[in-house]
């Protein structure tokens, strides 16, 4: 009983290991955080100058992260922050 495979060394395994993980893609969500966000930062993506940017380009443009301008936008931060909130 022999296998009619080509037995691979170690280092061409980890050859082919390796091309296999850089052809990897990974979802590009712009850039890292800089600061943290405030509630005027909130206001800019929600209801103001930024609303109608995508996260991302709202994110690069304020130095913050996909994820802290979807969280605001999506309600899971920055509740307090409302429409009304610059009358305050």
């Amino acid at each position: 009983m022999s296998n009619p495979e080509k037995k691979l060394t170690v280092e061409e395994r980890l050859t082919a290991l390796e091309a296999r993980v850089d052809a990897i893609k990974v979802r590009d969500r712009g850039p890292k955080s800089e600061r943290s966000m405030t509630d005027d930062d909130a206001f800019r993506v929600k209801f103001g100058d930024l609303k109608d940017k995508s996260h991302k380009e709202a994110a690069k443009e304020l130095g913050l992260s996909y994820g802290q301008i979807y969280s605001a936008r999506g309600g899971y931060t920055f509740n307090h922050v409302k429409k009304d909130y610059k009358a305050s």
